[in-house]
């Protein structure tokens, strides 16, 4: 009984700490990978006449001031055409267009103008009947009948930048009240973090 208690003291304590533990990590290795750059030209110029951490503070006020504008560069018409030339530079370049492409779409996808691209959350029977996938709409249209569907994205778990694209009845769907924010959190959490309750009914899963 002893050992059983320690051991869920131990886990109990180790599930708390991991979140700020992994939140501290996080945070730490984007402070130091943006400030590395400046904190060089900061050290170069000063050498050791300043202390330890002033370089890493300066060099990551650079660094952000420096993607500032950058991104007040890319912006404006000249900037554009640099940027389009660079990346056509990139796109000739064997596994290193590959990698470039794969990470701009995920970007593009949760940063860029497409962002607002999911409408609402739905649940759609999909692979197959009785089982219910949650799932973002993006768009509607109808077929030559006048029957409405439902443009369907199905994020995968727990990257919901990659999944399928359905054509869906509307019929068929069931409507939520969840935000896209919900949805998505939903989704990246595996459904840890969905609601004790659902929508769904059991007449609907008969049916």
């Amino acid at each position: 009984m002893a050992a059983k208690s320690t051991k869920y003291y131990v886990l109990t304590g180790l599930l708390s700490i991991l979140p700020l533990a992994a939140t501290y990590w996080i945070i730490l290795s984007l402070f130091q990978f943006f400030s590395r750059p400046g904190a060089k030209i900061v050290e170069f110029i000063f050498t050791d006449k300043v202390p330890q951490y002033i370089p890493q503070l300066a060099g990551f006020i650079l660094t952000i001031l420096f993607i500032y504008f950058i991104g007040i560069f890319v912006s404006n018409v000249l900037g554009k055409r640099v940027y389009v030339w660079f990346e056509n530079i990139l796109s000739r370049i064997p596994v290193v267009n590959s990698v470039y492409r794969t990470i701009k779409q995920i970007t593009t996808s949760l940063s860029g103008p497409d962002r607002q691209a999911f409408k609402k959350v739905v649940f759609i029977e999909y692979p197959r009947k009785g089982i219910w996938t949650l799932a973002m709409v993006t768009g509607e249209s109808t077929n030559e009948k006048g029957d409405k569907y439902y443009h369907i994205f199905v994020p995968t778990t727990p990257n919901p930048t990659s999944g399928y694209m359905l054509y869906v009845p509307q019929r068929d769907t069931h409507e939520t009240n969840m935000t896209i924010e919900e949805g998505l959190k939903i989704i990246i959490s595996g459904g840890m973090l969905a609601p004790k309750i659902n929508i769904l009914e059991l007449n609907d899963v008969a049916e």
